[in-house]
């Protein structure tokens, strides 16, 4: 192990360059929809020994000098970047003819700024860079602080952050509990690149013992929650999701609105199976109402039809709302509830909104270009906050589409809600990774707040998901149809939210700690 570490130390020039991106590309095969968490230990492995390796002249100034490691960084993150998001340019082949010549920018331009992250935590890994353990420790406190930059700058998007590789399956997810995703991005790159210790002599026992019972506390915490620990009785609400799978451009083709309309009705009046009871919740998807529903008064009135007085539709739709005397209108990503009456009873807007597909940053420097992919007019607004969405009785958070992968967008309201709401349409995307990815990440919302999970989605994944990440009932990708379950009940998890906020500073603090401690020693041994 020692002569191959030492081969990919003395790696130069385009062949270092090479070997960054395919240990990154490496990395995705732990993501969904593979789930094979153990690829991360190779890729980060050669990662600490391009680390070793990187060097520049005594005489450079000091960004001289950390160049060569943010130039491994960035190519590391090139490659993980480009081969766990390259179906984000799927959604500009749905109008192909409009928005084809902003594929590149998709599958390699919105990678190679994402990569410039671990750019930036190679290089701050660096600074702390000694021999043994210490280097372990360094490489984790700067992912561990680059994946929080990444998932805060520029409204964020922590998409595929390194600790959702830890964390295929439920027995896996449970420690996201206690420490979050931001804790476990910074501990699950420490016990990735530990076995980069058996390629030098110092620091290898210690090293790889703290990697071991981290690794044996993940799963031994994992088989505790599932097994052992108390599990909450089941709510009696039942909860019905509608799975329609219509296709992007149908849902775009304006005459097929009242075909999609009544998709979404004959699956959610259909039967339920043989001694099933009648759902009292109906959930259908993001943007899931083809129209404007306060502009169709009709098409409230068939769905009461189809609902009874006792029964609740939640759906997505665009909202709209007047703006004022001579100005447009403001469009909203919303979520209806309706009551069996087809009086809508509630709504929540969408407040995390995704730039330049419902909001165009720039705007007016890019109407000058002729480029404007927003959908609506002028664009969608956002709400303010989350407020929870009330319906039959109890109280559900809204999370629209993509804010599922933001923990920071579940504040406080969340505590009493009975389960976390998520709408979406995947279809832009195709038959490709990124929805079993965007699955993932909403079940480890479930997870961190200790709430189940309702999610319907236009194509998959749908699924309603207890609190610890299991799924109850579901429906697999491309398949048409509903599903009935009834709603998990929550657990208890206010003092492990509060924690977790906790978490993330004591973990990068003692990271710090022994990165330093190895750091000052390092530099005594070699002056």
């Amino acid at each position: 192990m020692e002569r191959l570490a030492g081969t990919v130390m003395l790696l130069s020039g385009t062949r270092r360059a090479l070997v960054a991106f395919l240990a990154g590309l490496i990395g995705v095969l732990a993501l969904p929809p593979f789930g094979f968490f153990a690829a991360l230990f190779v890729s980060f492995t050669l990662l600490v020994w391009l680390l070793d390796g990187a060097s520049a002249a005594p005489e450079a100034g000091f960004l001289r000098r950390l160049a060569p490691a943010f130039r491994i960084g960035w190519f590391f993150g090139f490659g993980y970047f480009v081969g766990g998001l390259w179906w984000l340019g799927n959604a500009l082949l749905v109008e192909a003819d409009a928005f084809a010549w902003a594929l590149p920018l998709a599958v390699f331009g919105l990678p190679a700024f994402l990569a410039l992250f671990y750019g930036l935590a190679t290089a701050l890994a660096k600074l702390l860079w000694s021999d043994g353990v210490g280097r372990i420790a360094a490489l984790a406190l700067a992912f561990g602080a680059g994946e929080w930059l990444r998932g805060t700058l520029f409204t964020g998007f922590p998409w595929n952050a390194v600790g959702y590789g830890a964390m295929p399956v439920p027995l896996l997810m449970q420690s996201s509990g206690i420490v979050g995703i931001a804790g476990m991005n910074a501990l699950a790159v420490f016990v990735f690149a530990a076995p980069a210790l058996l390629g030098t002599r110092r620091g290898r026992g210690p090293g790889l013992t703290l990697a071991a019972v981290l690794f044996a506390a993940h799963v031994g915490y994992g088989y505790y929650a599932l097994n052992i620990a108390p599990t909450p009785d089941n709510d009696t609400t039942v909860v019905r999701l509608v799975q329609p799978v219509i296709d992007q451009a149908m849902k775009l083709d304006d005459s097929a609105r009242a075909e999609i309309f009544e998709r979404h009705l004959s699956l959610s009046v259909a039967a339920p199976e043989a001694g099933g009871k009648r759902p009292d919740i109906v959930v259908w998807p993001e943007t899931s109402i083809p129209f404007i529903l306060t502009d169709n008064p009709d098409a409230l009135v068939r769905i009461a039809d189809v609902l009874e007085d006792d029964q609740v539709l939640i759906a997505g739709a665009v909202r709209t709302e007047s703006a004022g005397s001579g100005k447009a209108p403001r469009y909203y990503n919303s979520i209806y509830a309706i009551d069996g009456k087809g009086q809508i009873i509630a709504a929540a807007d969408k407040v995390h909104l995704v730039p330049f597909g419902e909001y165009m940053p720039f705007a007016d420097l890019f109407e000058s270009l002729g480029v404007d992919p927003v959908a609506m007019p002028g664009g969608f607004s956002a709400a303010r906050e989350h407020q929870p969405l009330n319906a039959a009785g109890k109280g559900f958070y809204p999370l629209v589409c993509y804010e599922a992968i933001f923990p920071s967008e579940i504040n406080a309201a969340a505590e009493g809600a009975a389960a976390l709401l998520n709408v979406t349409n995947d279809a832009w995307f195709g038959k490709t990774p990124g929805p079993y990815q965007h699955f993932l990440q909403a079940r480890l919302r479930a997870v961190e707040r200790g709430t189940p999970l309702i999610r319907a989605a236009n194509n998959g994944i749908s699924a309603i998901v207890d609190a610890r990440g299991r799924v109850v009932s579901g429906l697999a990708y491309d398949i048409a149809g509903f599903v009935d379950a009834t709603l998990p009940g929550r657990r208890a998890p206010e003092e492990w939210v509060k924690w977790q906020e906790w978490a993330f500073p004591i973990i990068l603090g003692v990271l710090l700690a022994v990165a330093g401690i190895s750091r000052i020693g390092f530099r005594n041994r070699v002056n």
